[in-house]
């Protein structure tokens, strides 16, 4: 498989070749990959399989530079998450739902992502994709005419791959780096319930238990350290590639609170004038619960909403939501999931994930201050669930 160029422009000569030369995990149908679009295509591709694997309902993944900016399975699908796209949250499909709730998770980074779902693309999946910035997609099929939507988009050059779902890995994989070959054993181990059967503190619900399942295969592919906030089959916010874990946790918490602040009326109902663009709207929602907004960005978002008219016939500004309202919303957010790839080294990061709403951690544990991070999940009320499994990526 010829490809448009390497991880950079400058590396031209790029090209994948099937391990089994009977047999490759994907196919273009459309479009020209580059090296990372494959990267993100078989990363997401294995995620999804898996989430659906385990917890049997429809996945899907946005990704962005071999990292998900976010991921889920089907549900319920918000106001919030709902409004920048122009559907109806009560009549979507399981499908298209799936992925609404991925790119609702951090719709910033979502702009230009490469989707990944589990089943079939169906014509309201298509549409959607047609309406919103995405460079490329795989699936394990697509539906009849389905092809022909999505052949219109970027003028032909959307990316669009097949994955075959019966696809096995060999047992054994490589990479070759500064001249050096590594190879390592696949890790095959399945997700399943009894990865979850050393709960030292507290209970695991049901609901906990299928969120920490979807934690733990969104972190198998997502770049170490890393770190997720799980909630209802979505997630809310994913911290990666950090070098200190409870920079990924405040990081990944942060994101969580943005996904929570949105969901303010003063927030979700902000009025724009006609002819700002869609992902402008998401953005600036976004940078108004930030709430540290530069003069520049001040008088921008000022002429792009449509907010009451002072003396001078200028747009006001929209009300900023004060550090008492923010307090009293974000107090509200809880029953999330906080998962970890490797073990939590200290007590700071049950800490953290306190302050957005985790009321279950799931970690490998065997760290030498783990009875410090059960003594923390016993003080602040939060199930404690110890897999046992580190998921380190790279």
């Amino acid at each position: 498989m010829q490809l448009r160029y390497g991880l950079n422009p400058q590396q031209t000569t790029a090209y994948a070749v099937p391990a089994d030369p009977e047999r490759a995990p994907v196919r273009v149908l459309q479009g020209q990959p580059s090296y990372i679009n494959l990267l993100d295509a078989l990363n997401a591709w294995q995620l999804v399989r898996e989430a659906d694997r385990t917890l049997g309902l429809p996945a899907a993944a946005s990704f962005k530079h071999v990292s998900p900016a976010g991921a889920a399975v089907a549900g319920p699908v918000d106001a919030a998450a709902a409004l920048p796209y122009g559907v109806d949250p009560a009549g979507v499909g399981p499908l298209t739902s799936a992925y609404l709730r991925a790119r609702d998770a951090d719709p910033k980074s979502s702009y230009g992502d490469f989707v990944a779902v589990s089943r079939e693309v169906d014509p309201e999946l298509a549409e959607l994709l047609a309406r919103v910035v995405s460079d490329g997609i795989v699936a394990p099929g697509y539906a009849p005419g389905v092809l022909d939507v999505l052949a219109k988009k970027k003028n032909g050059r959307f990316l669009v791959m097949e994955a075959d779902p019966d696809f096995e890995p060999p047992d054994s994989e490589a990479r070759e780096v500064f001249g050096l070959r590594l190879v390592q054993e696949r890790d095959r181990l399945p997700l399943g319930p009894d990865v979850l059967a050393d709960v030292p503190v507290g209970t695991l619900t049901d609901g906990a238990r299928a969120d920490v399942l979807l934690g733990l295969a969104v972190l198998r592919f997502t770049q170490s350290n890393s770190v997720c906030y799980v909630r209802d089959g979505q997630t809310l916010g994913i911290g990666a590639g950090q070098q200190s874990r409870v920079d990924c946790t405040r990081l990944a918490g942060a994101k969580t609170d943005t996904w929570w602040l949105r969901r303010h009326p003063l927030v979700r109902d902000l009025a724009f004038r006609p002819g700002v663009r869609r992902q402008d709207r998401v953005n600036w929602r976004i940078r108004l619960v930030e709430g540290d907004l530069t003069e520049d960005e001040r008088d921008r978002l000022r002429a792009a909403v449509s907010g009451e008219h002072g003396e001078t016939g200028s747009p006001s500004a929209p009300r900023e939501l004060g550090p008492g309202e923010r307090a009293e919303w974000l107090a509200r957010l809880t029953g999330v999931s906080f998962v970890s790839d490797g073990s939590l080294p200290f007590r700071d990061n049950v800490d953290h994930a306190h302050r957005h709403g985790v009321t279950t951690i799931a970690e490998p544990g065997g760290s030498i201050r783990s009875g410090d991070v059960e003594d923390a999940c016993r003080e602040l009320g939060i199930t404690l669930a110890r897999t046992g499994l580190r998921l380190f990526h790279h």
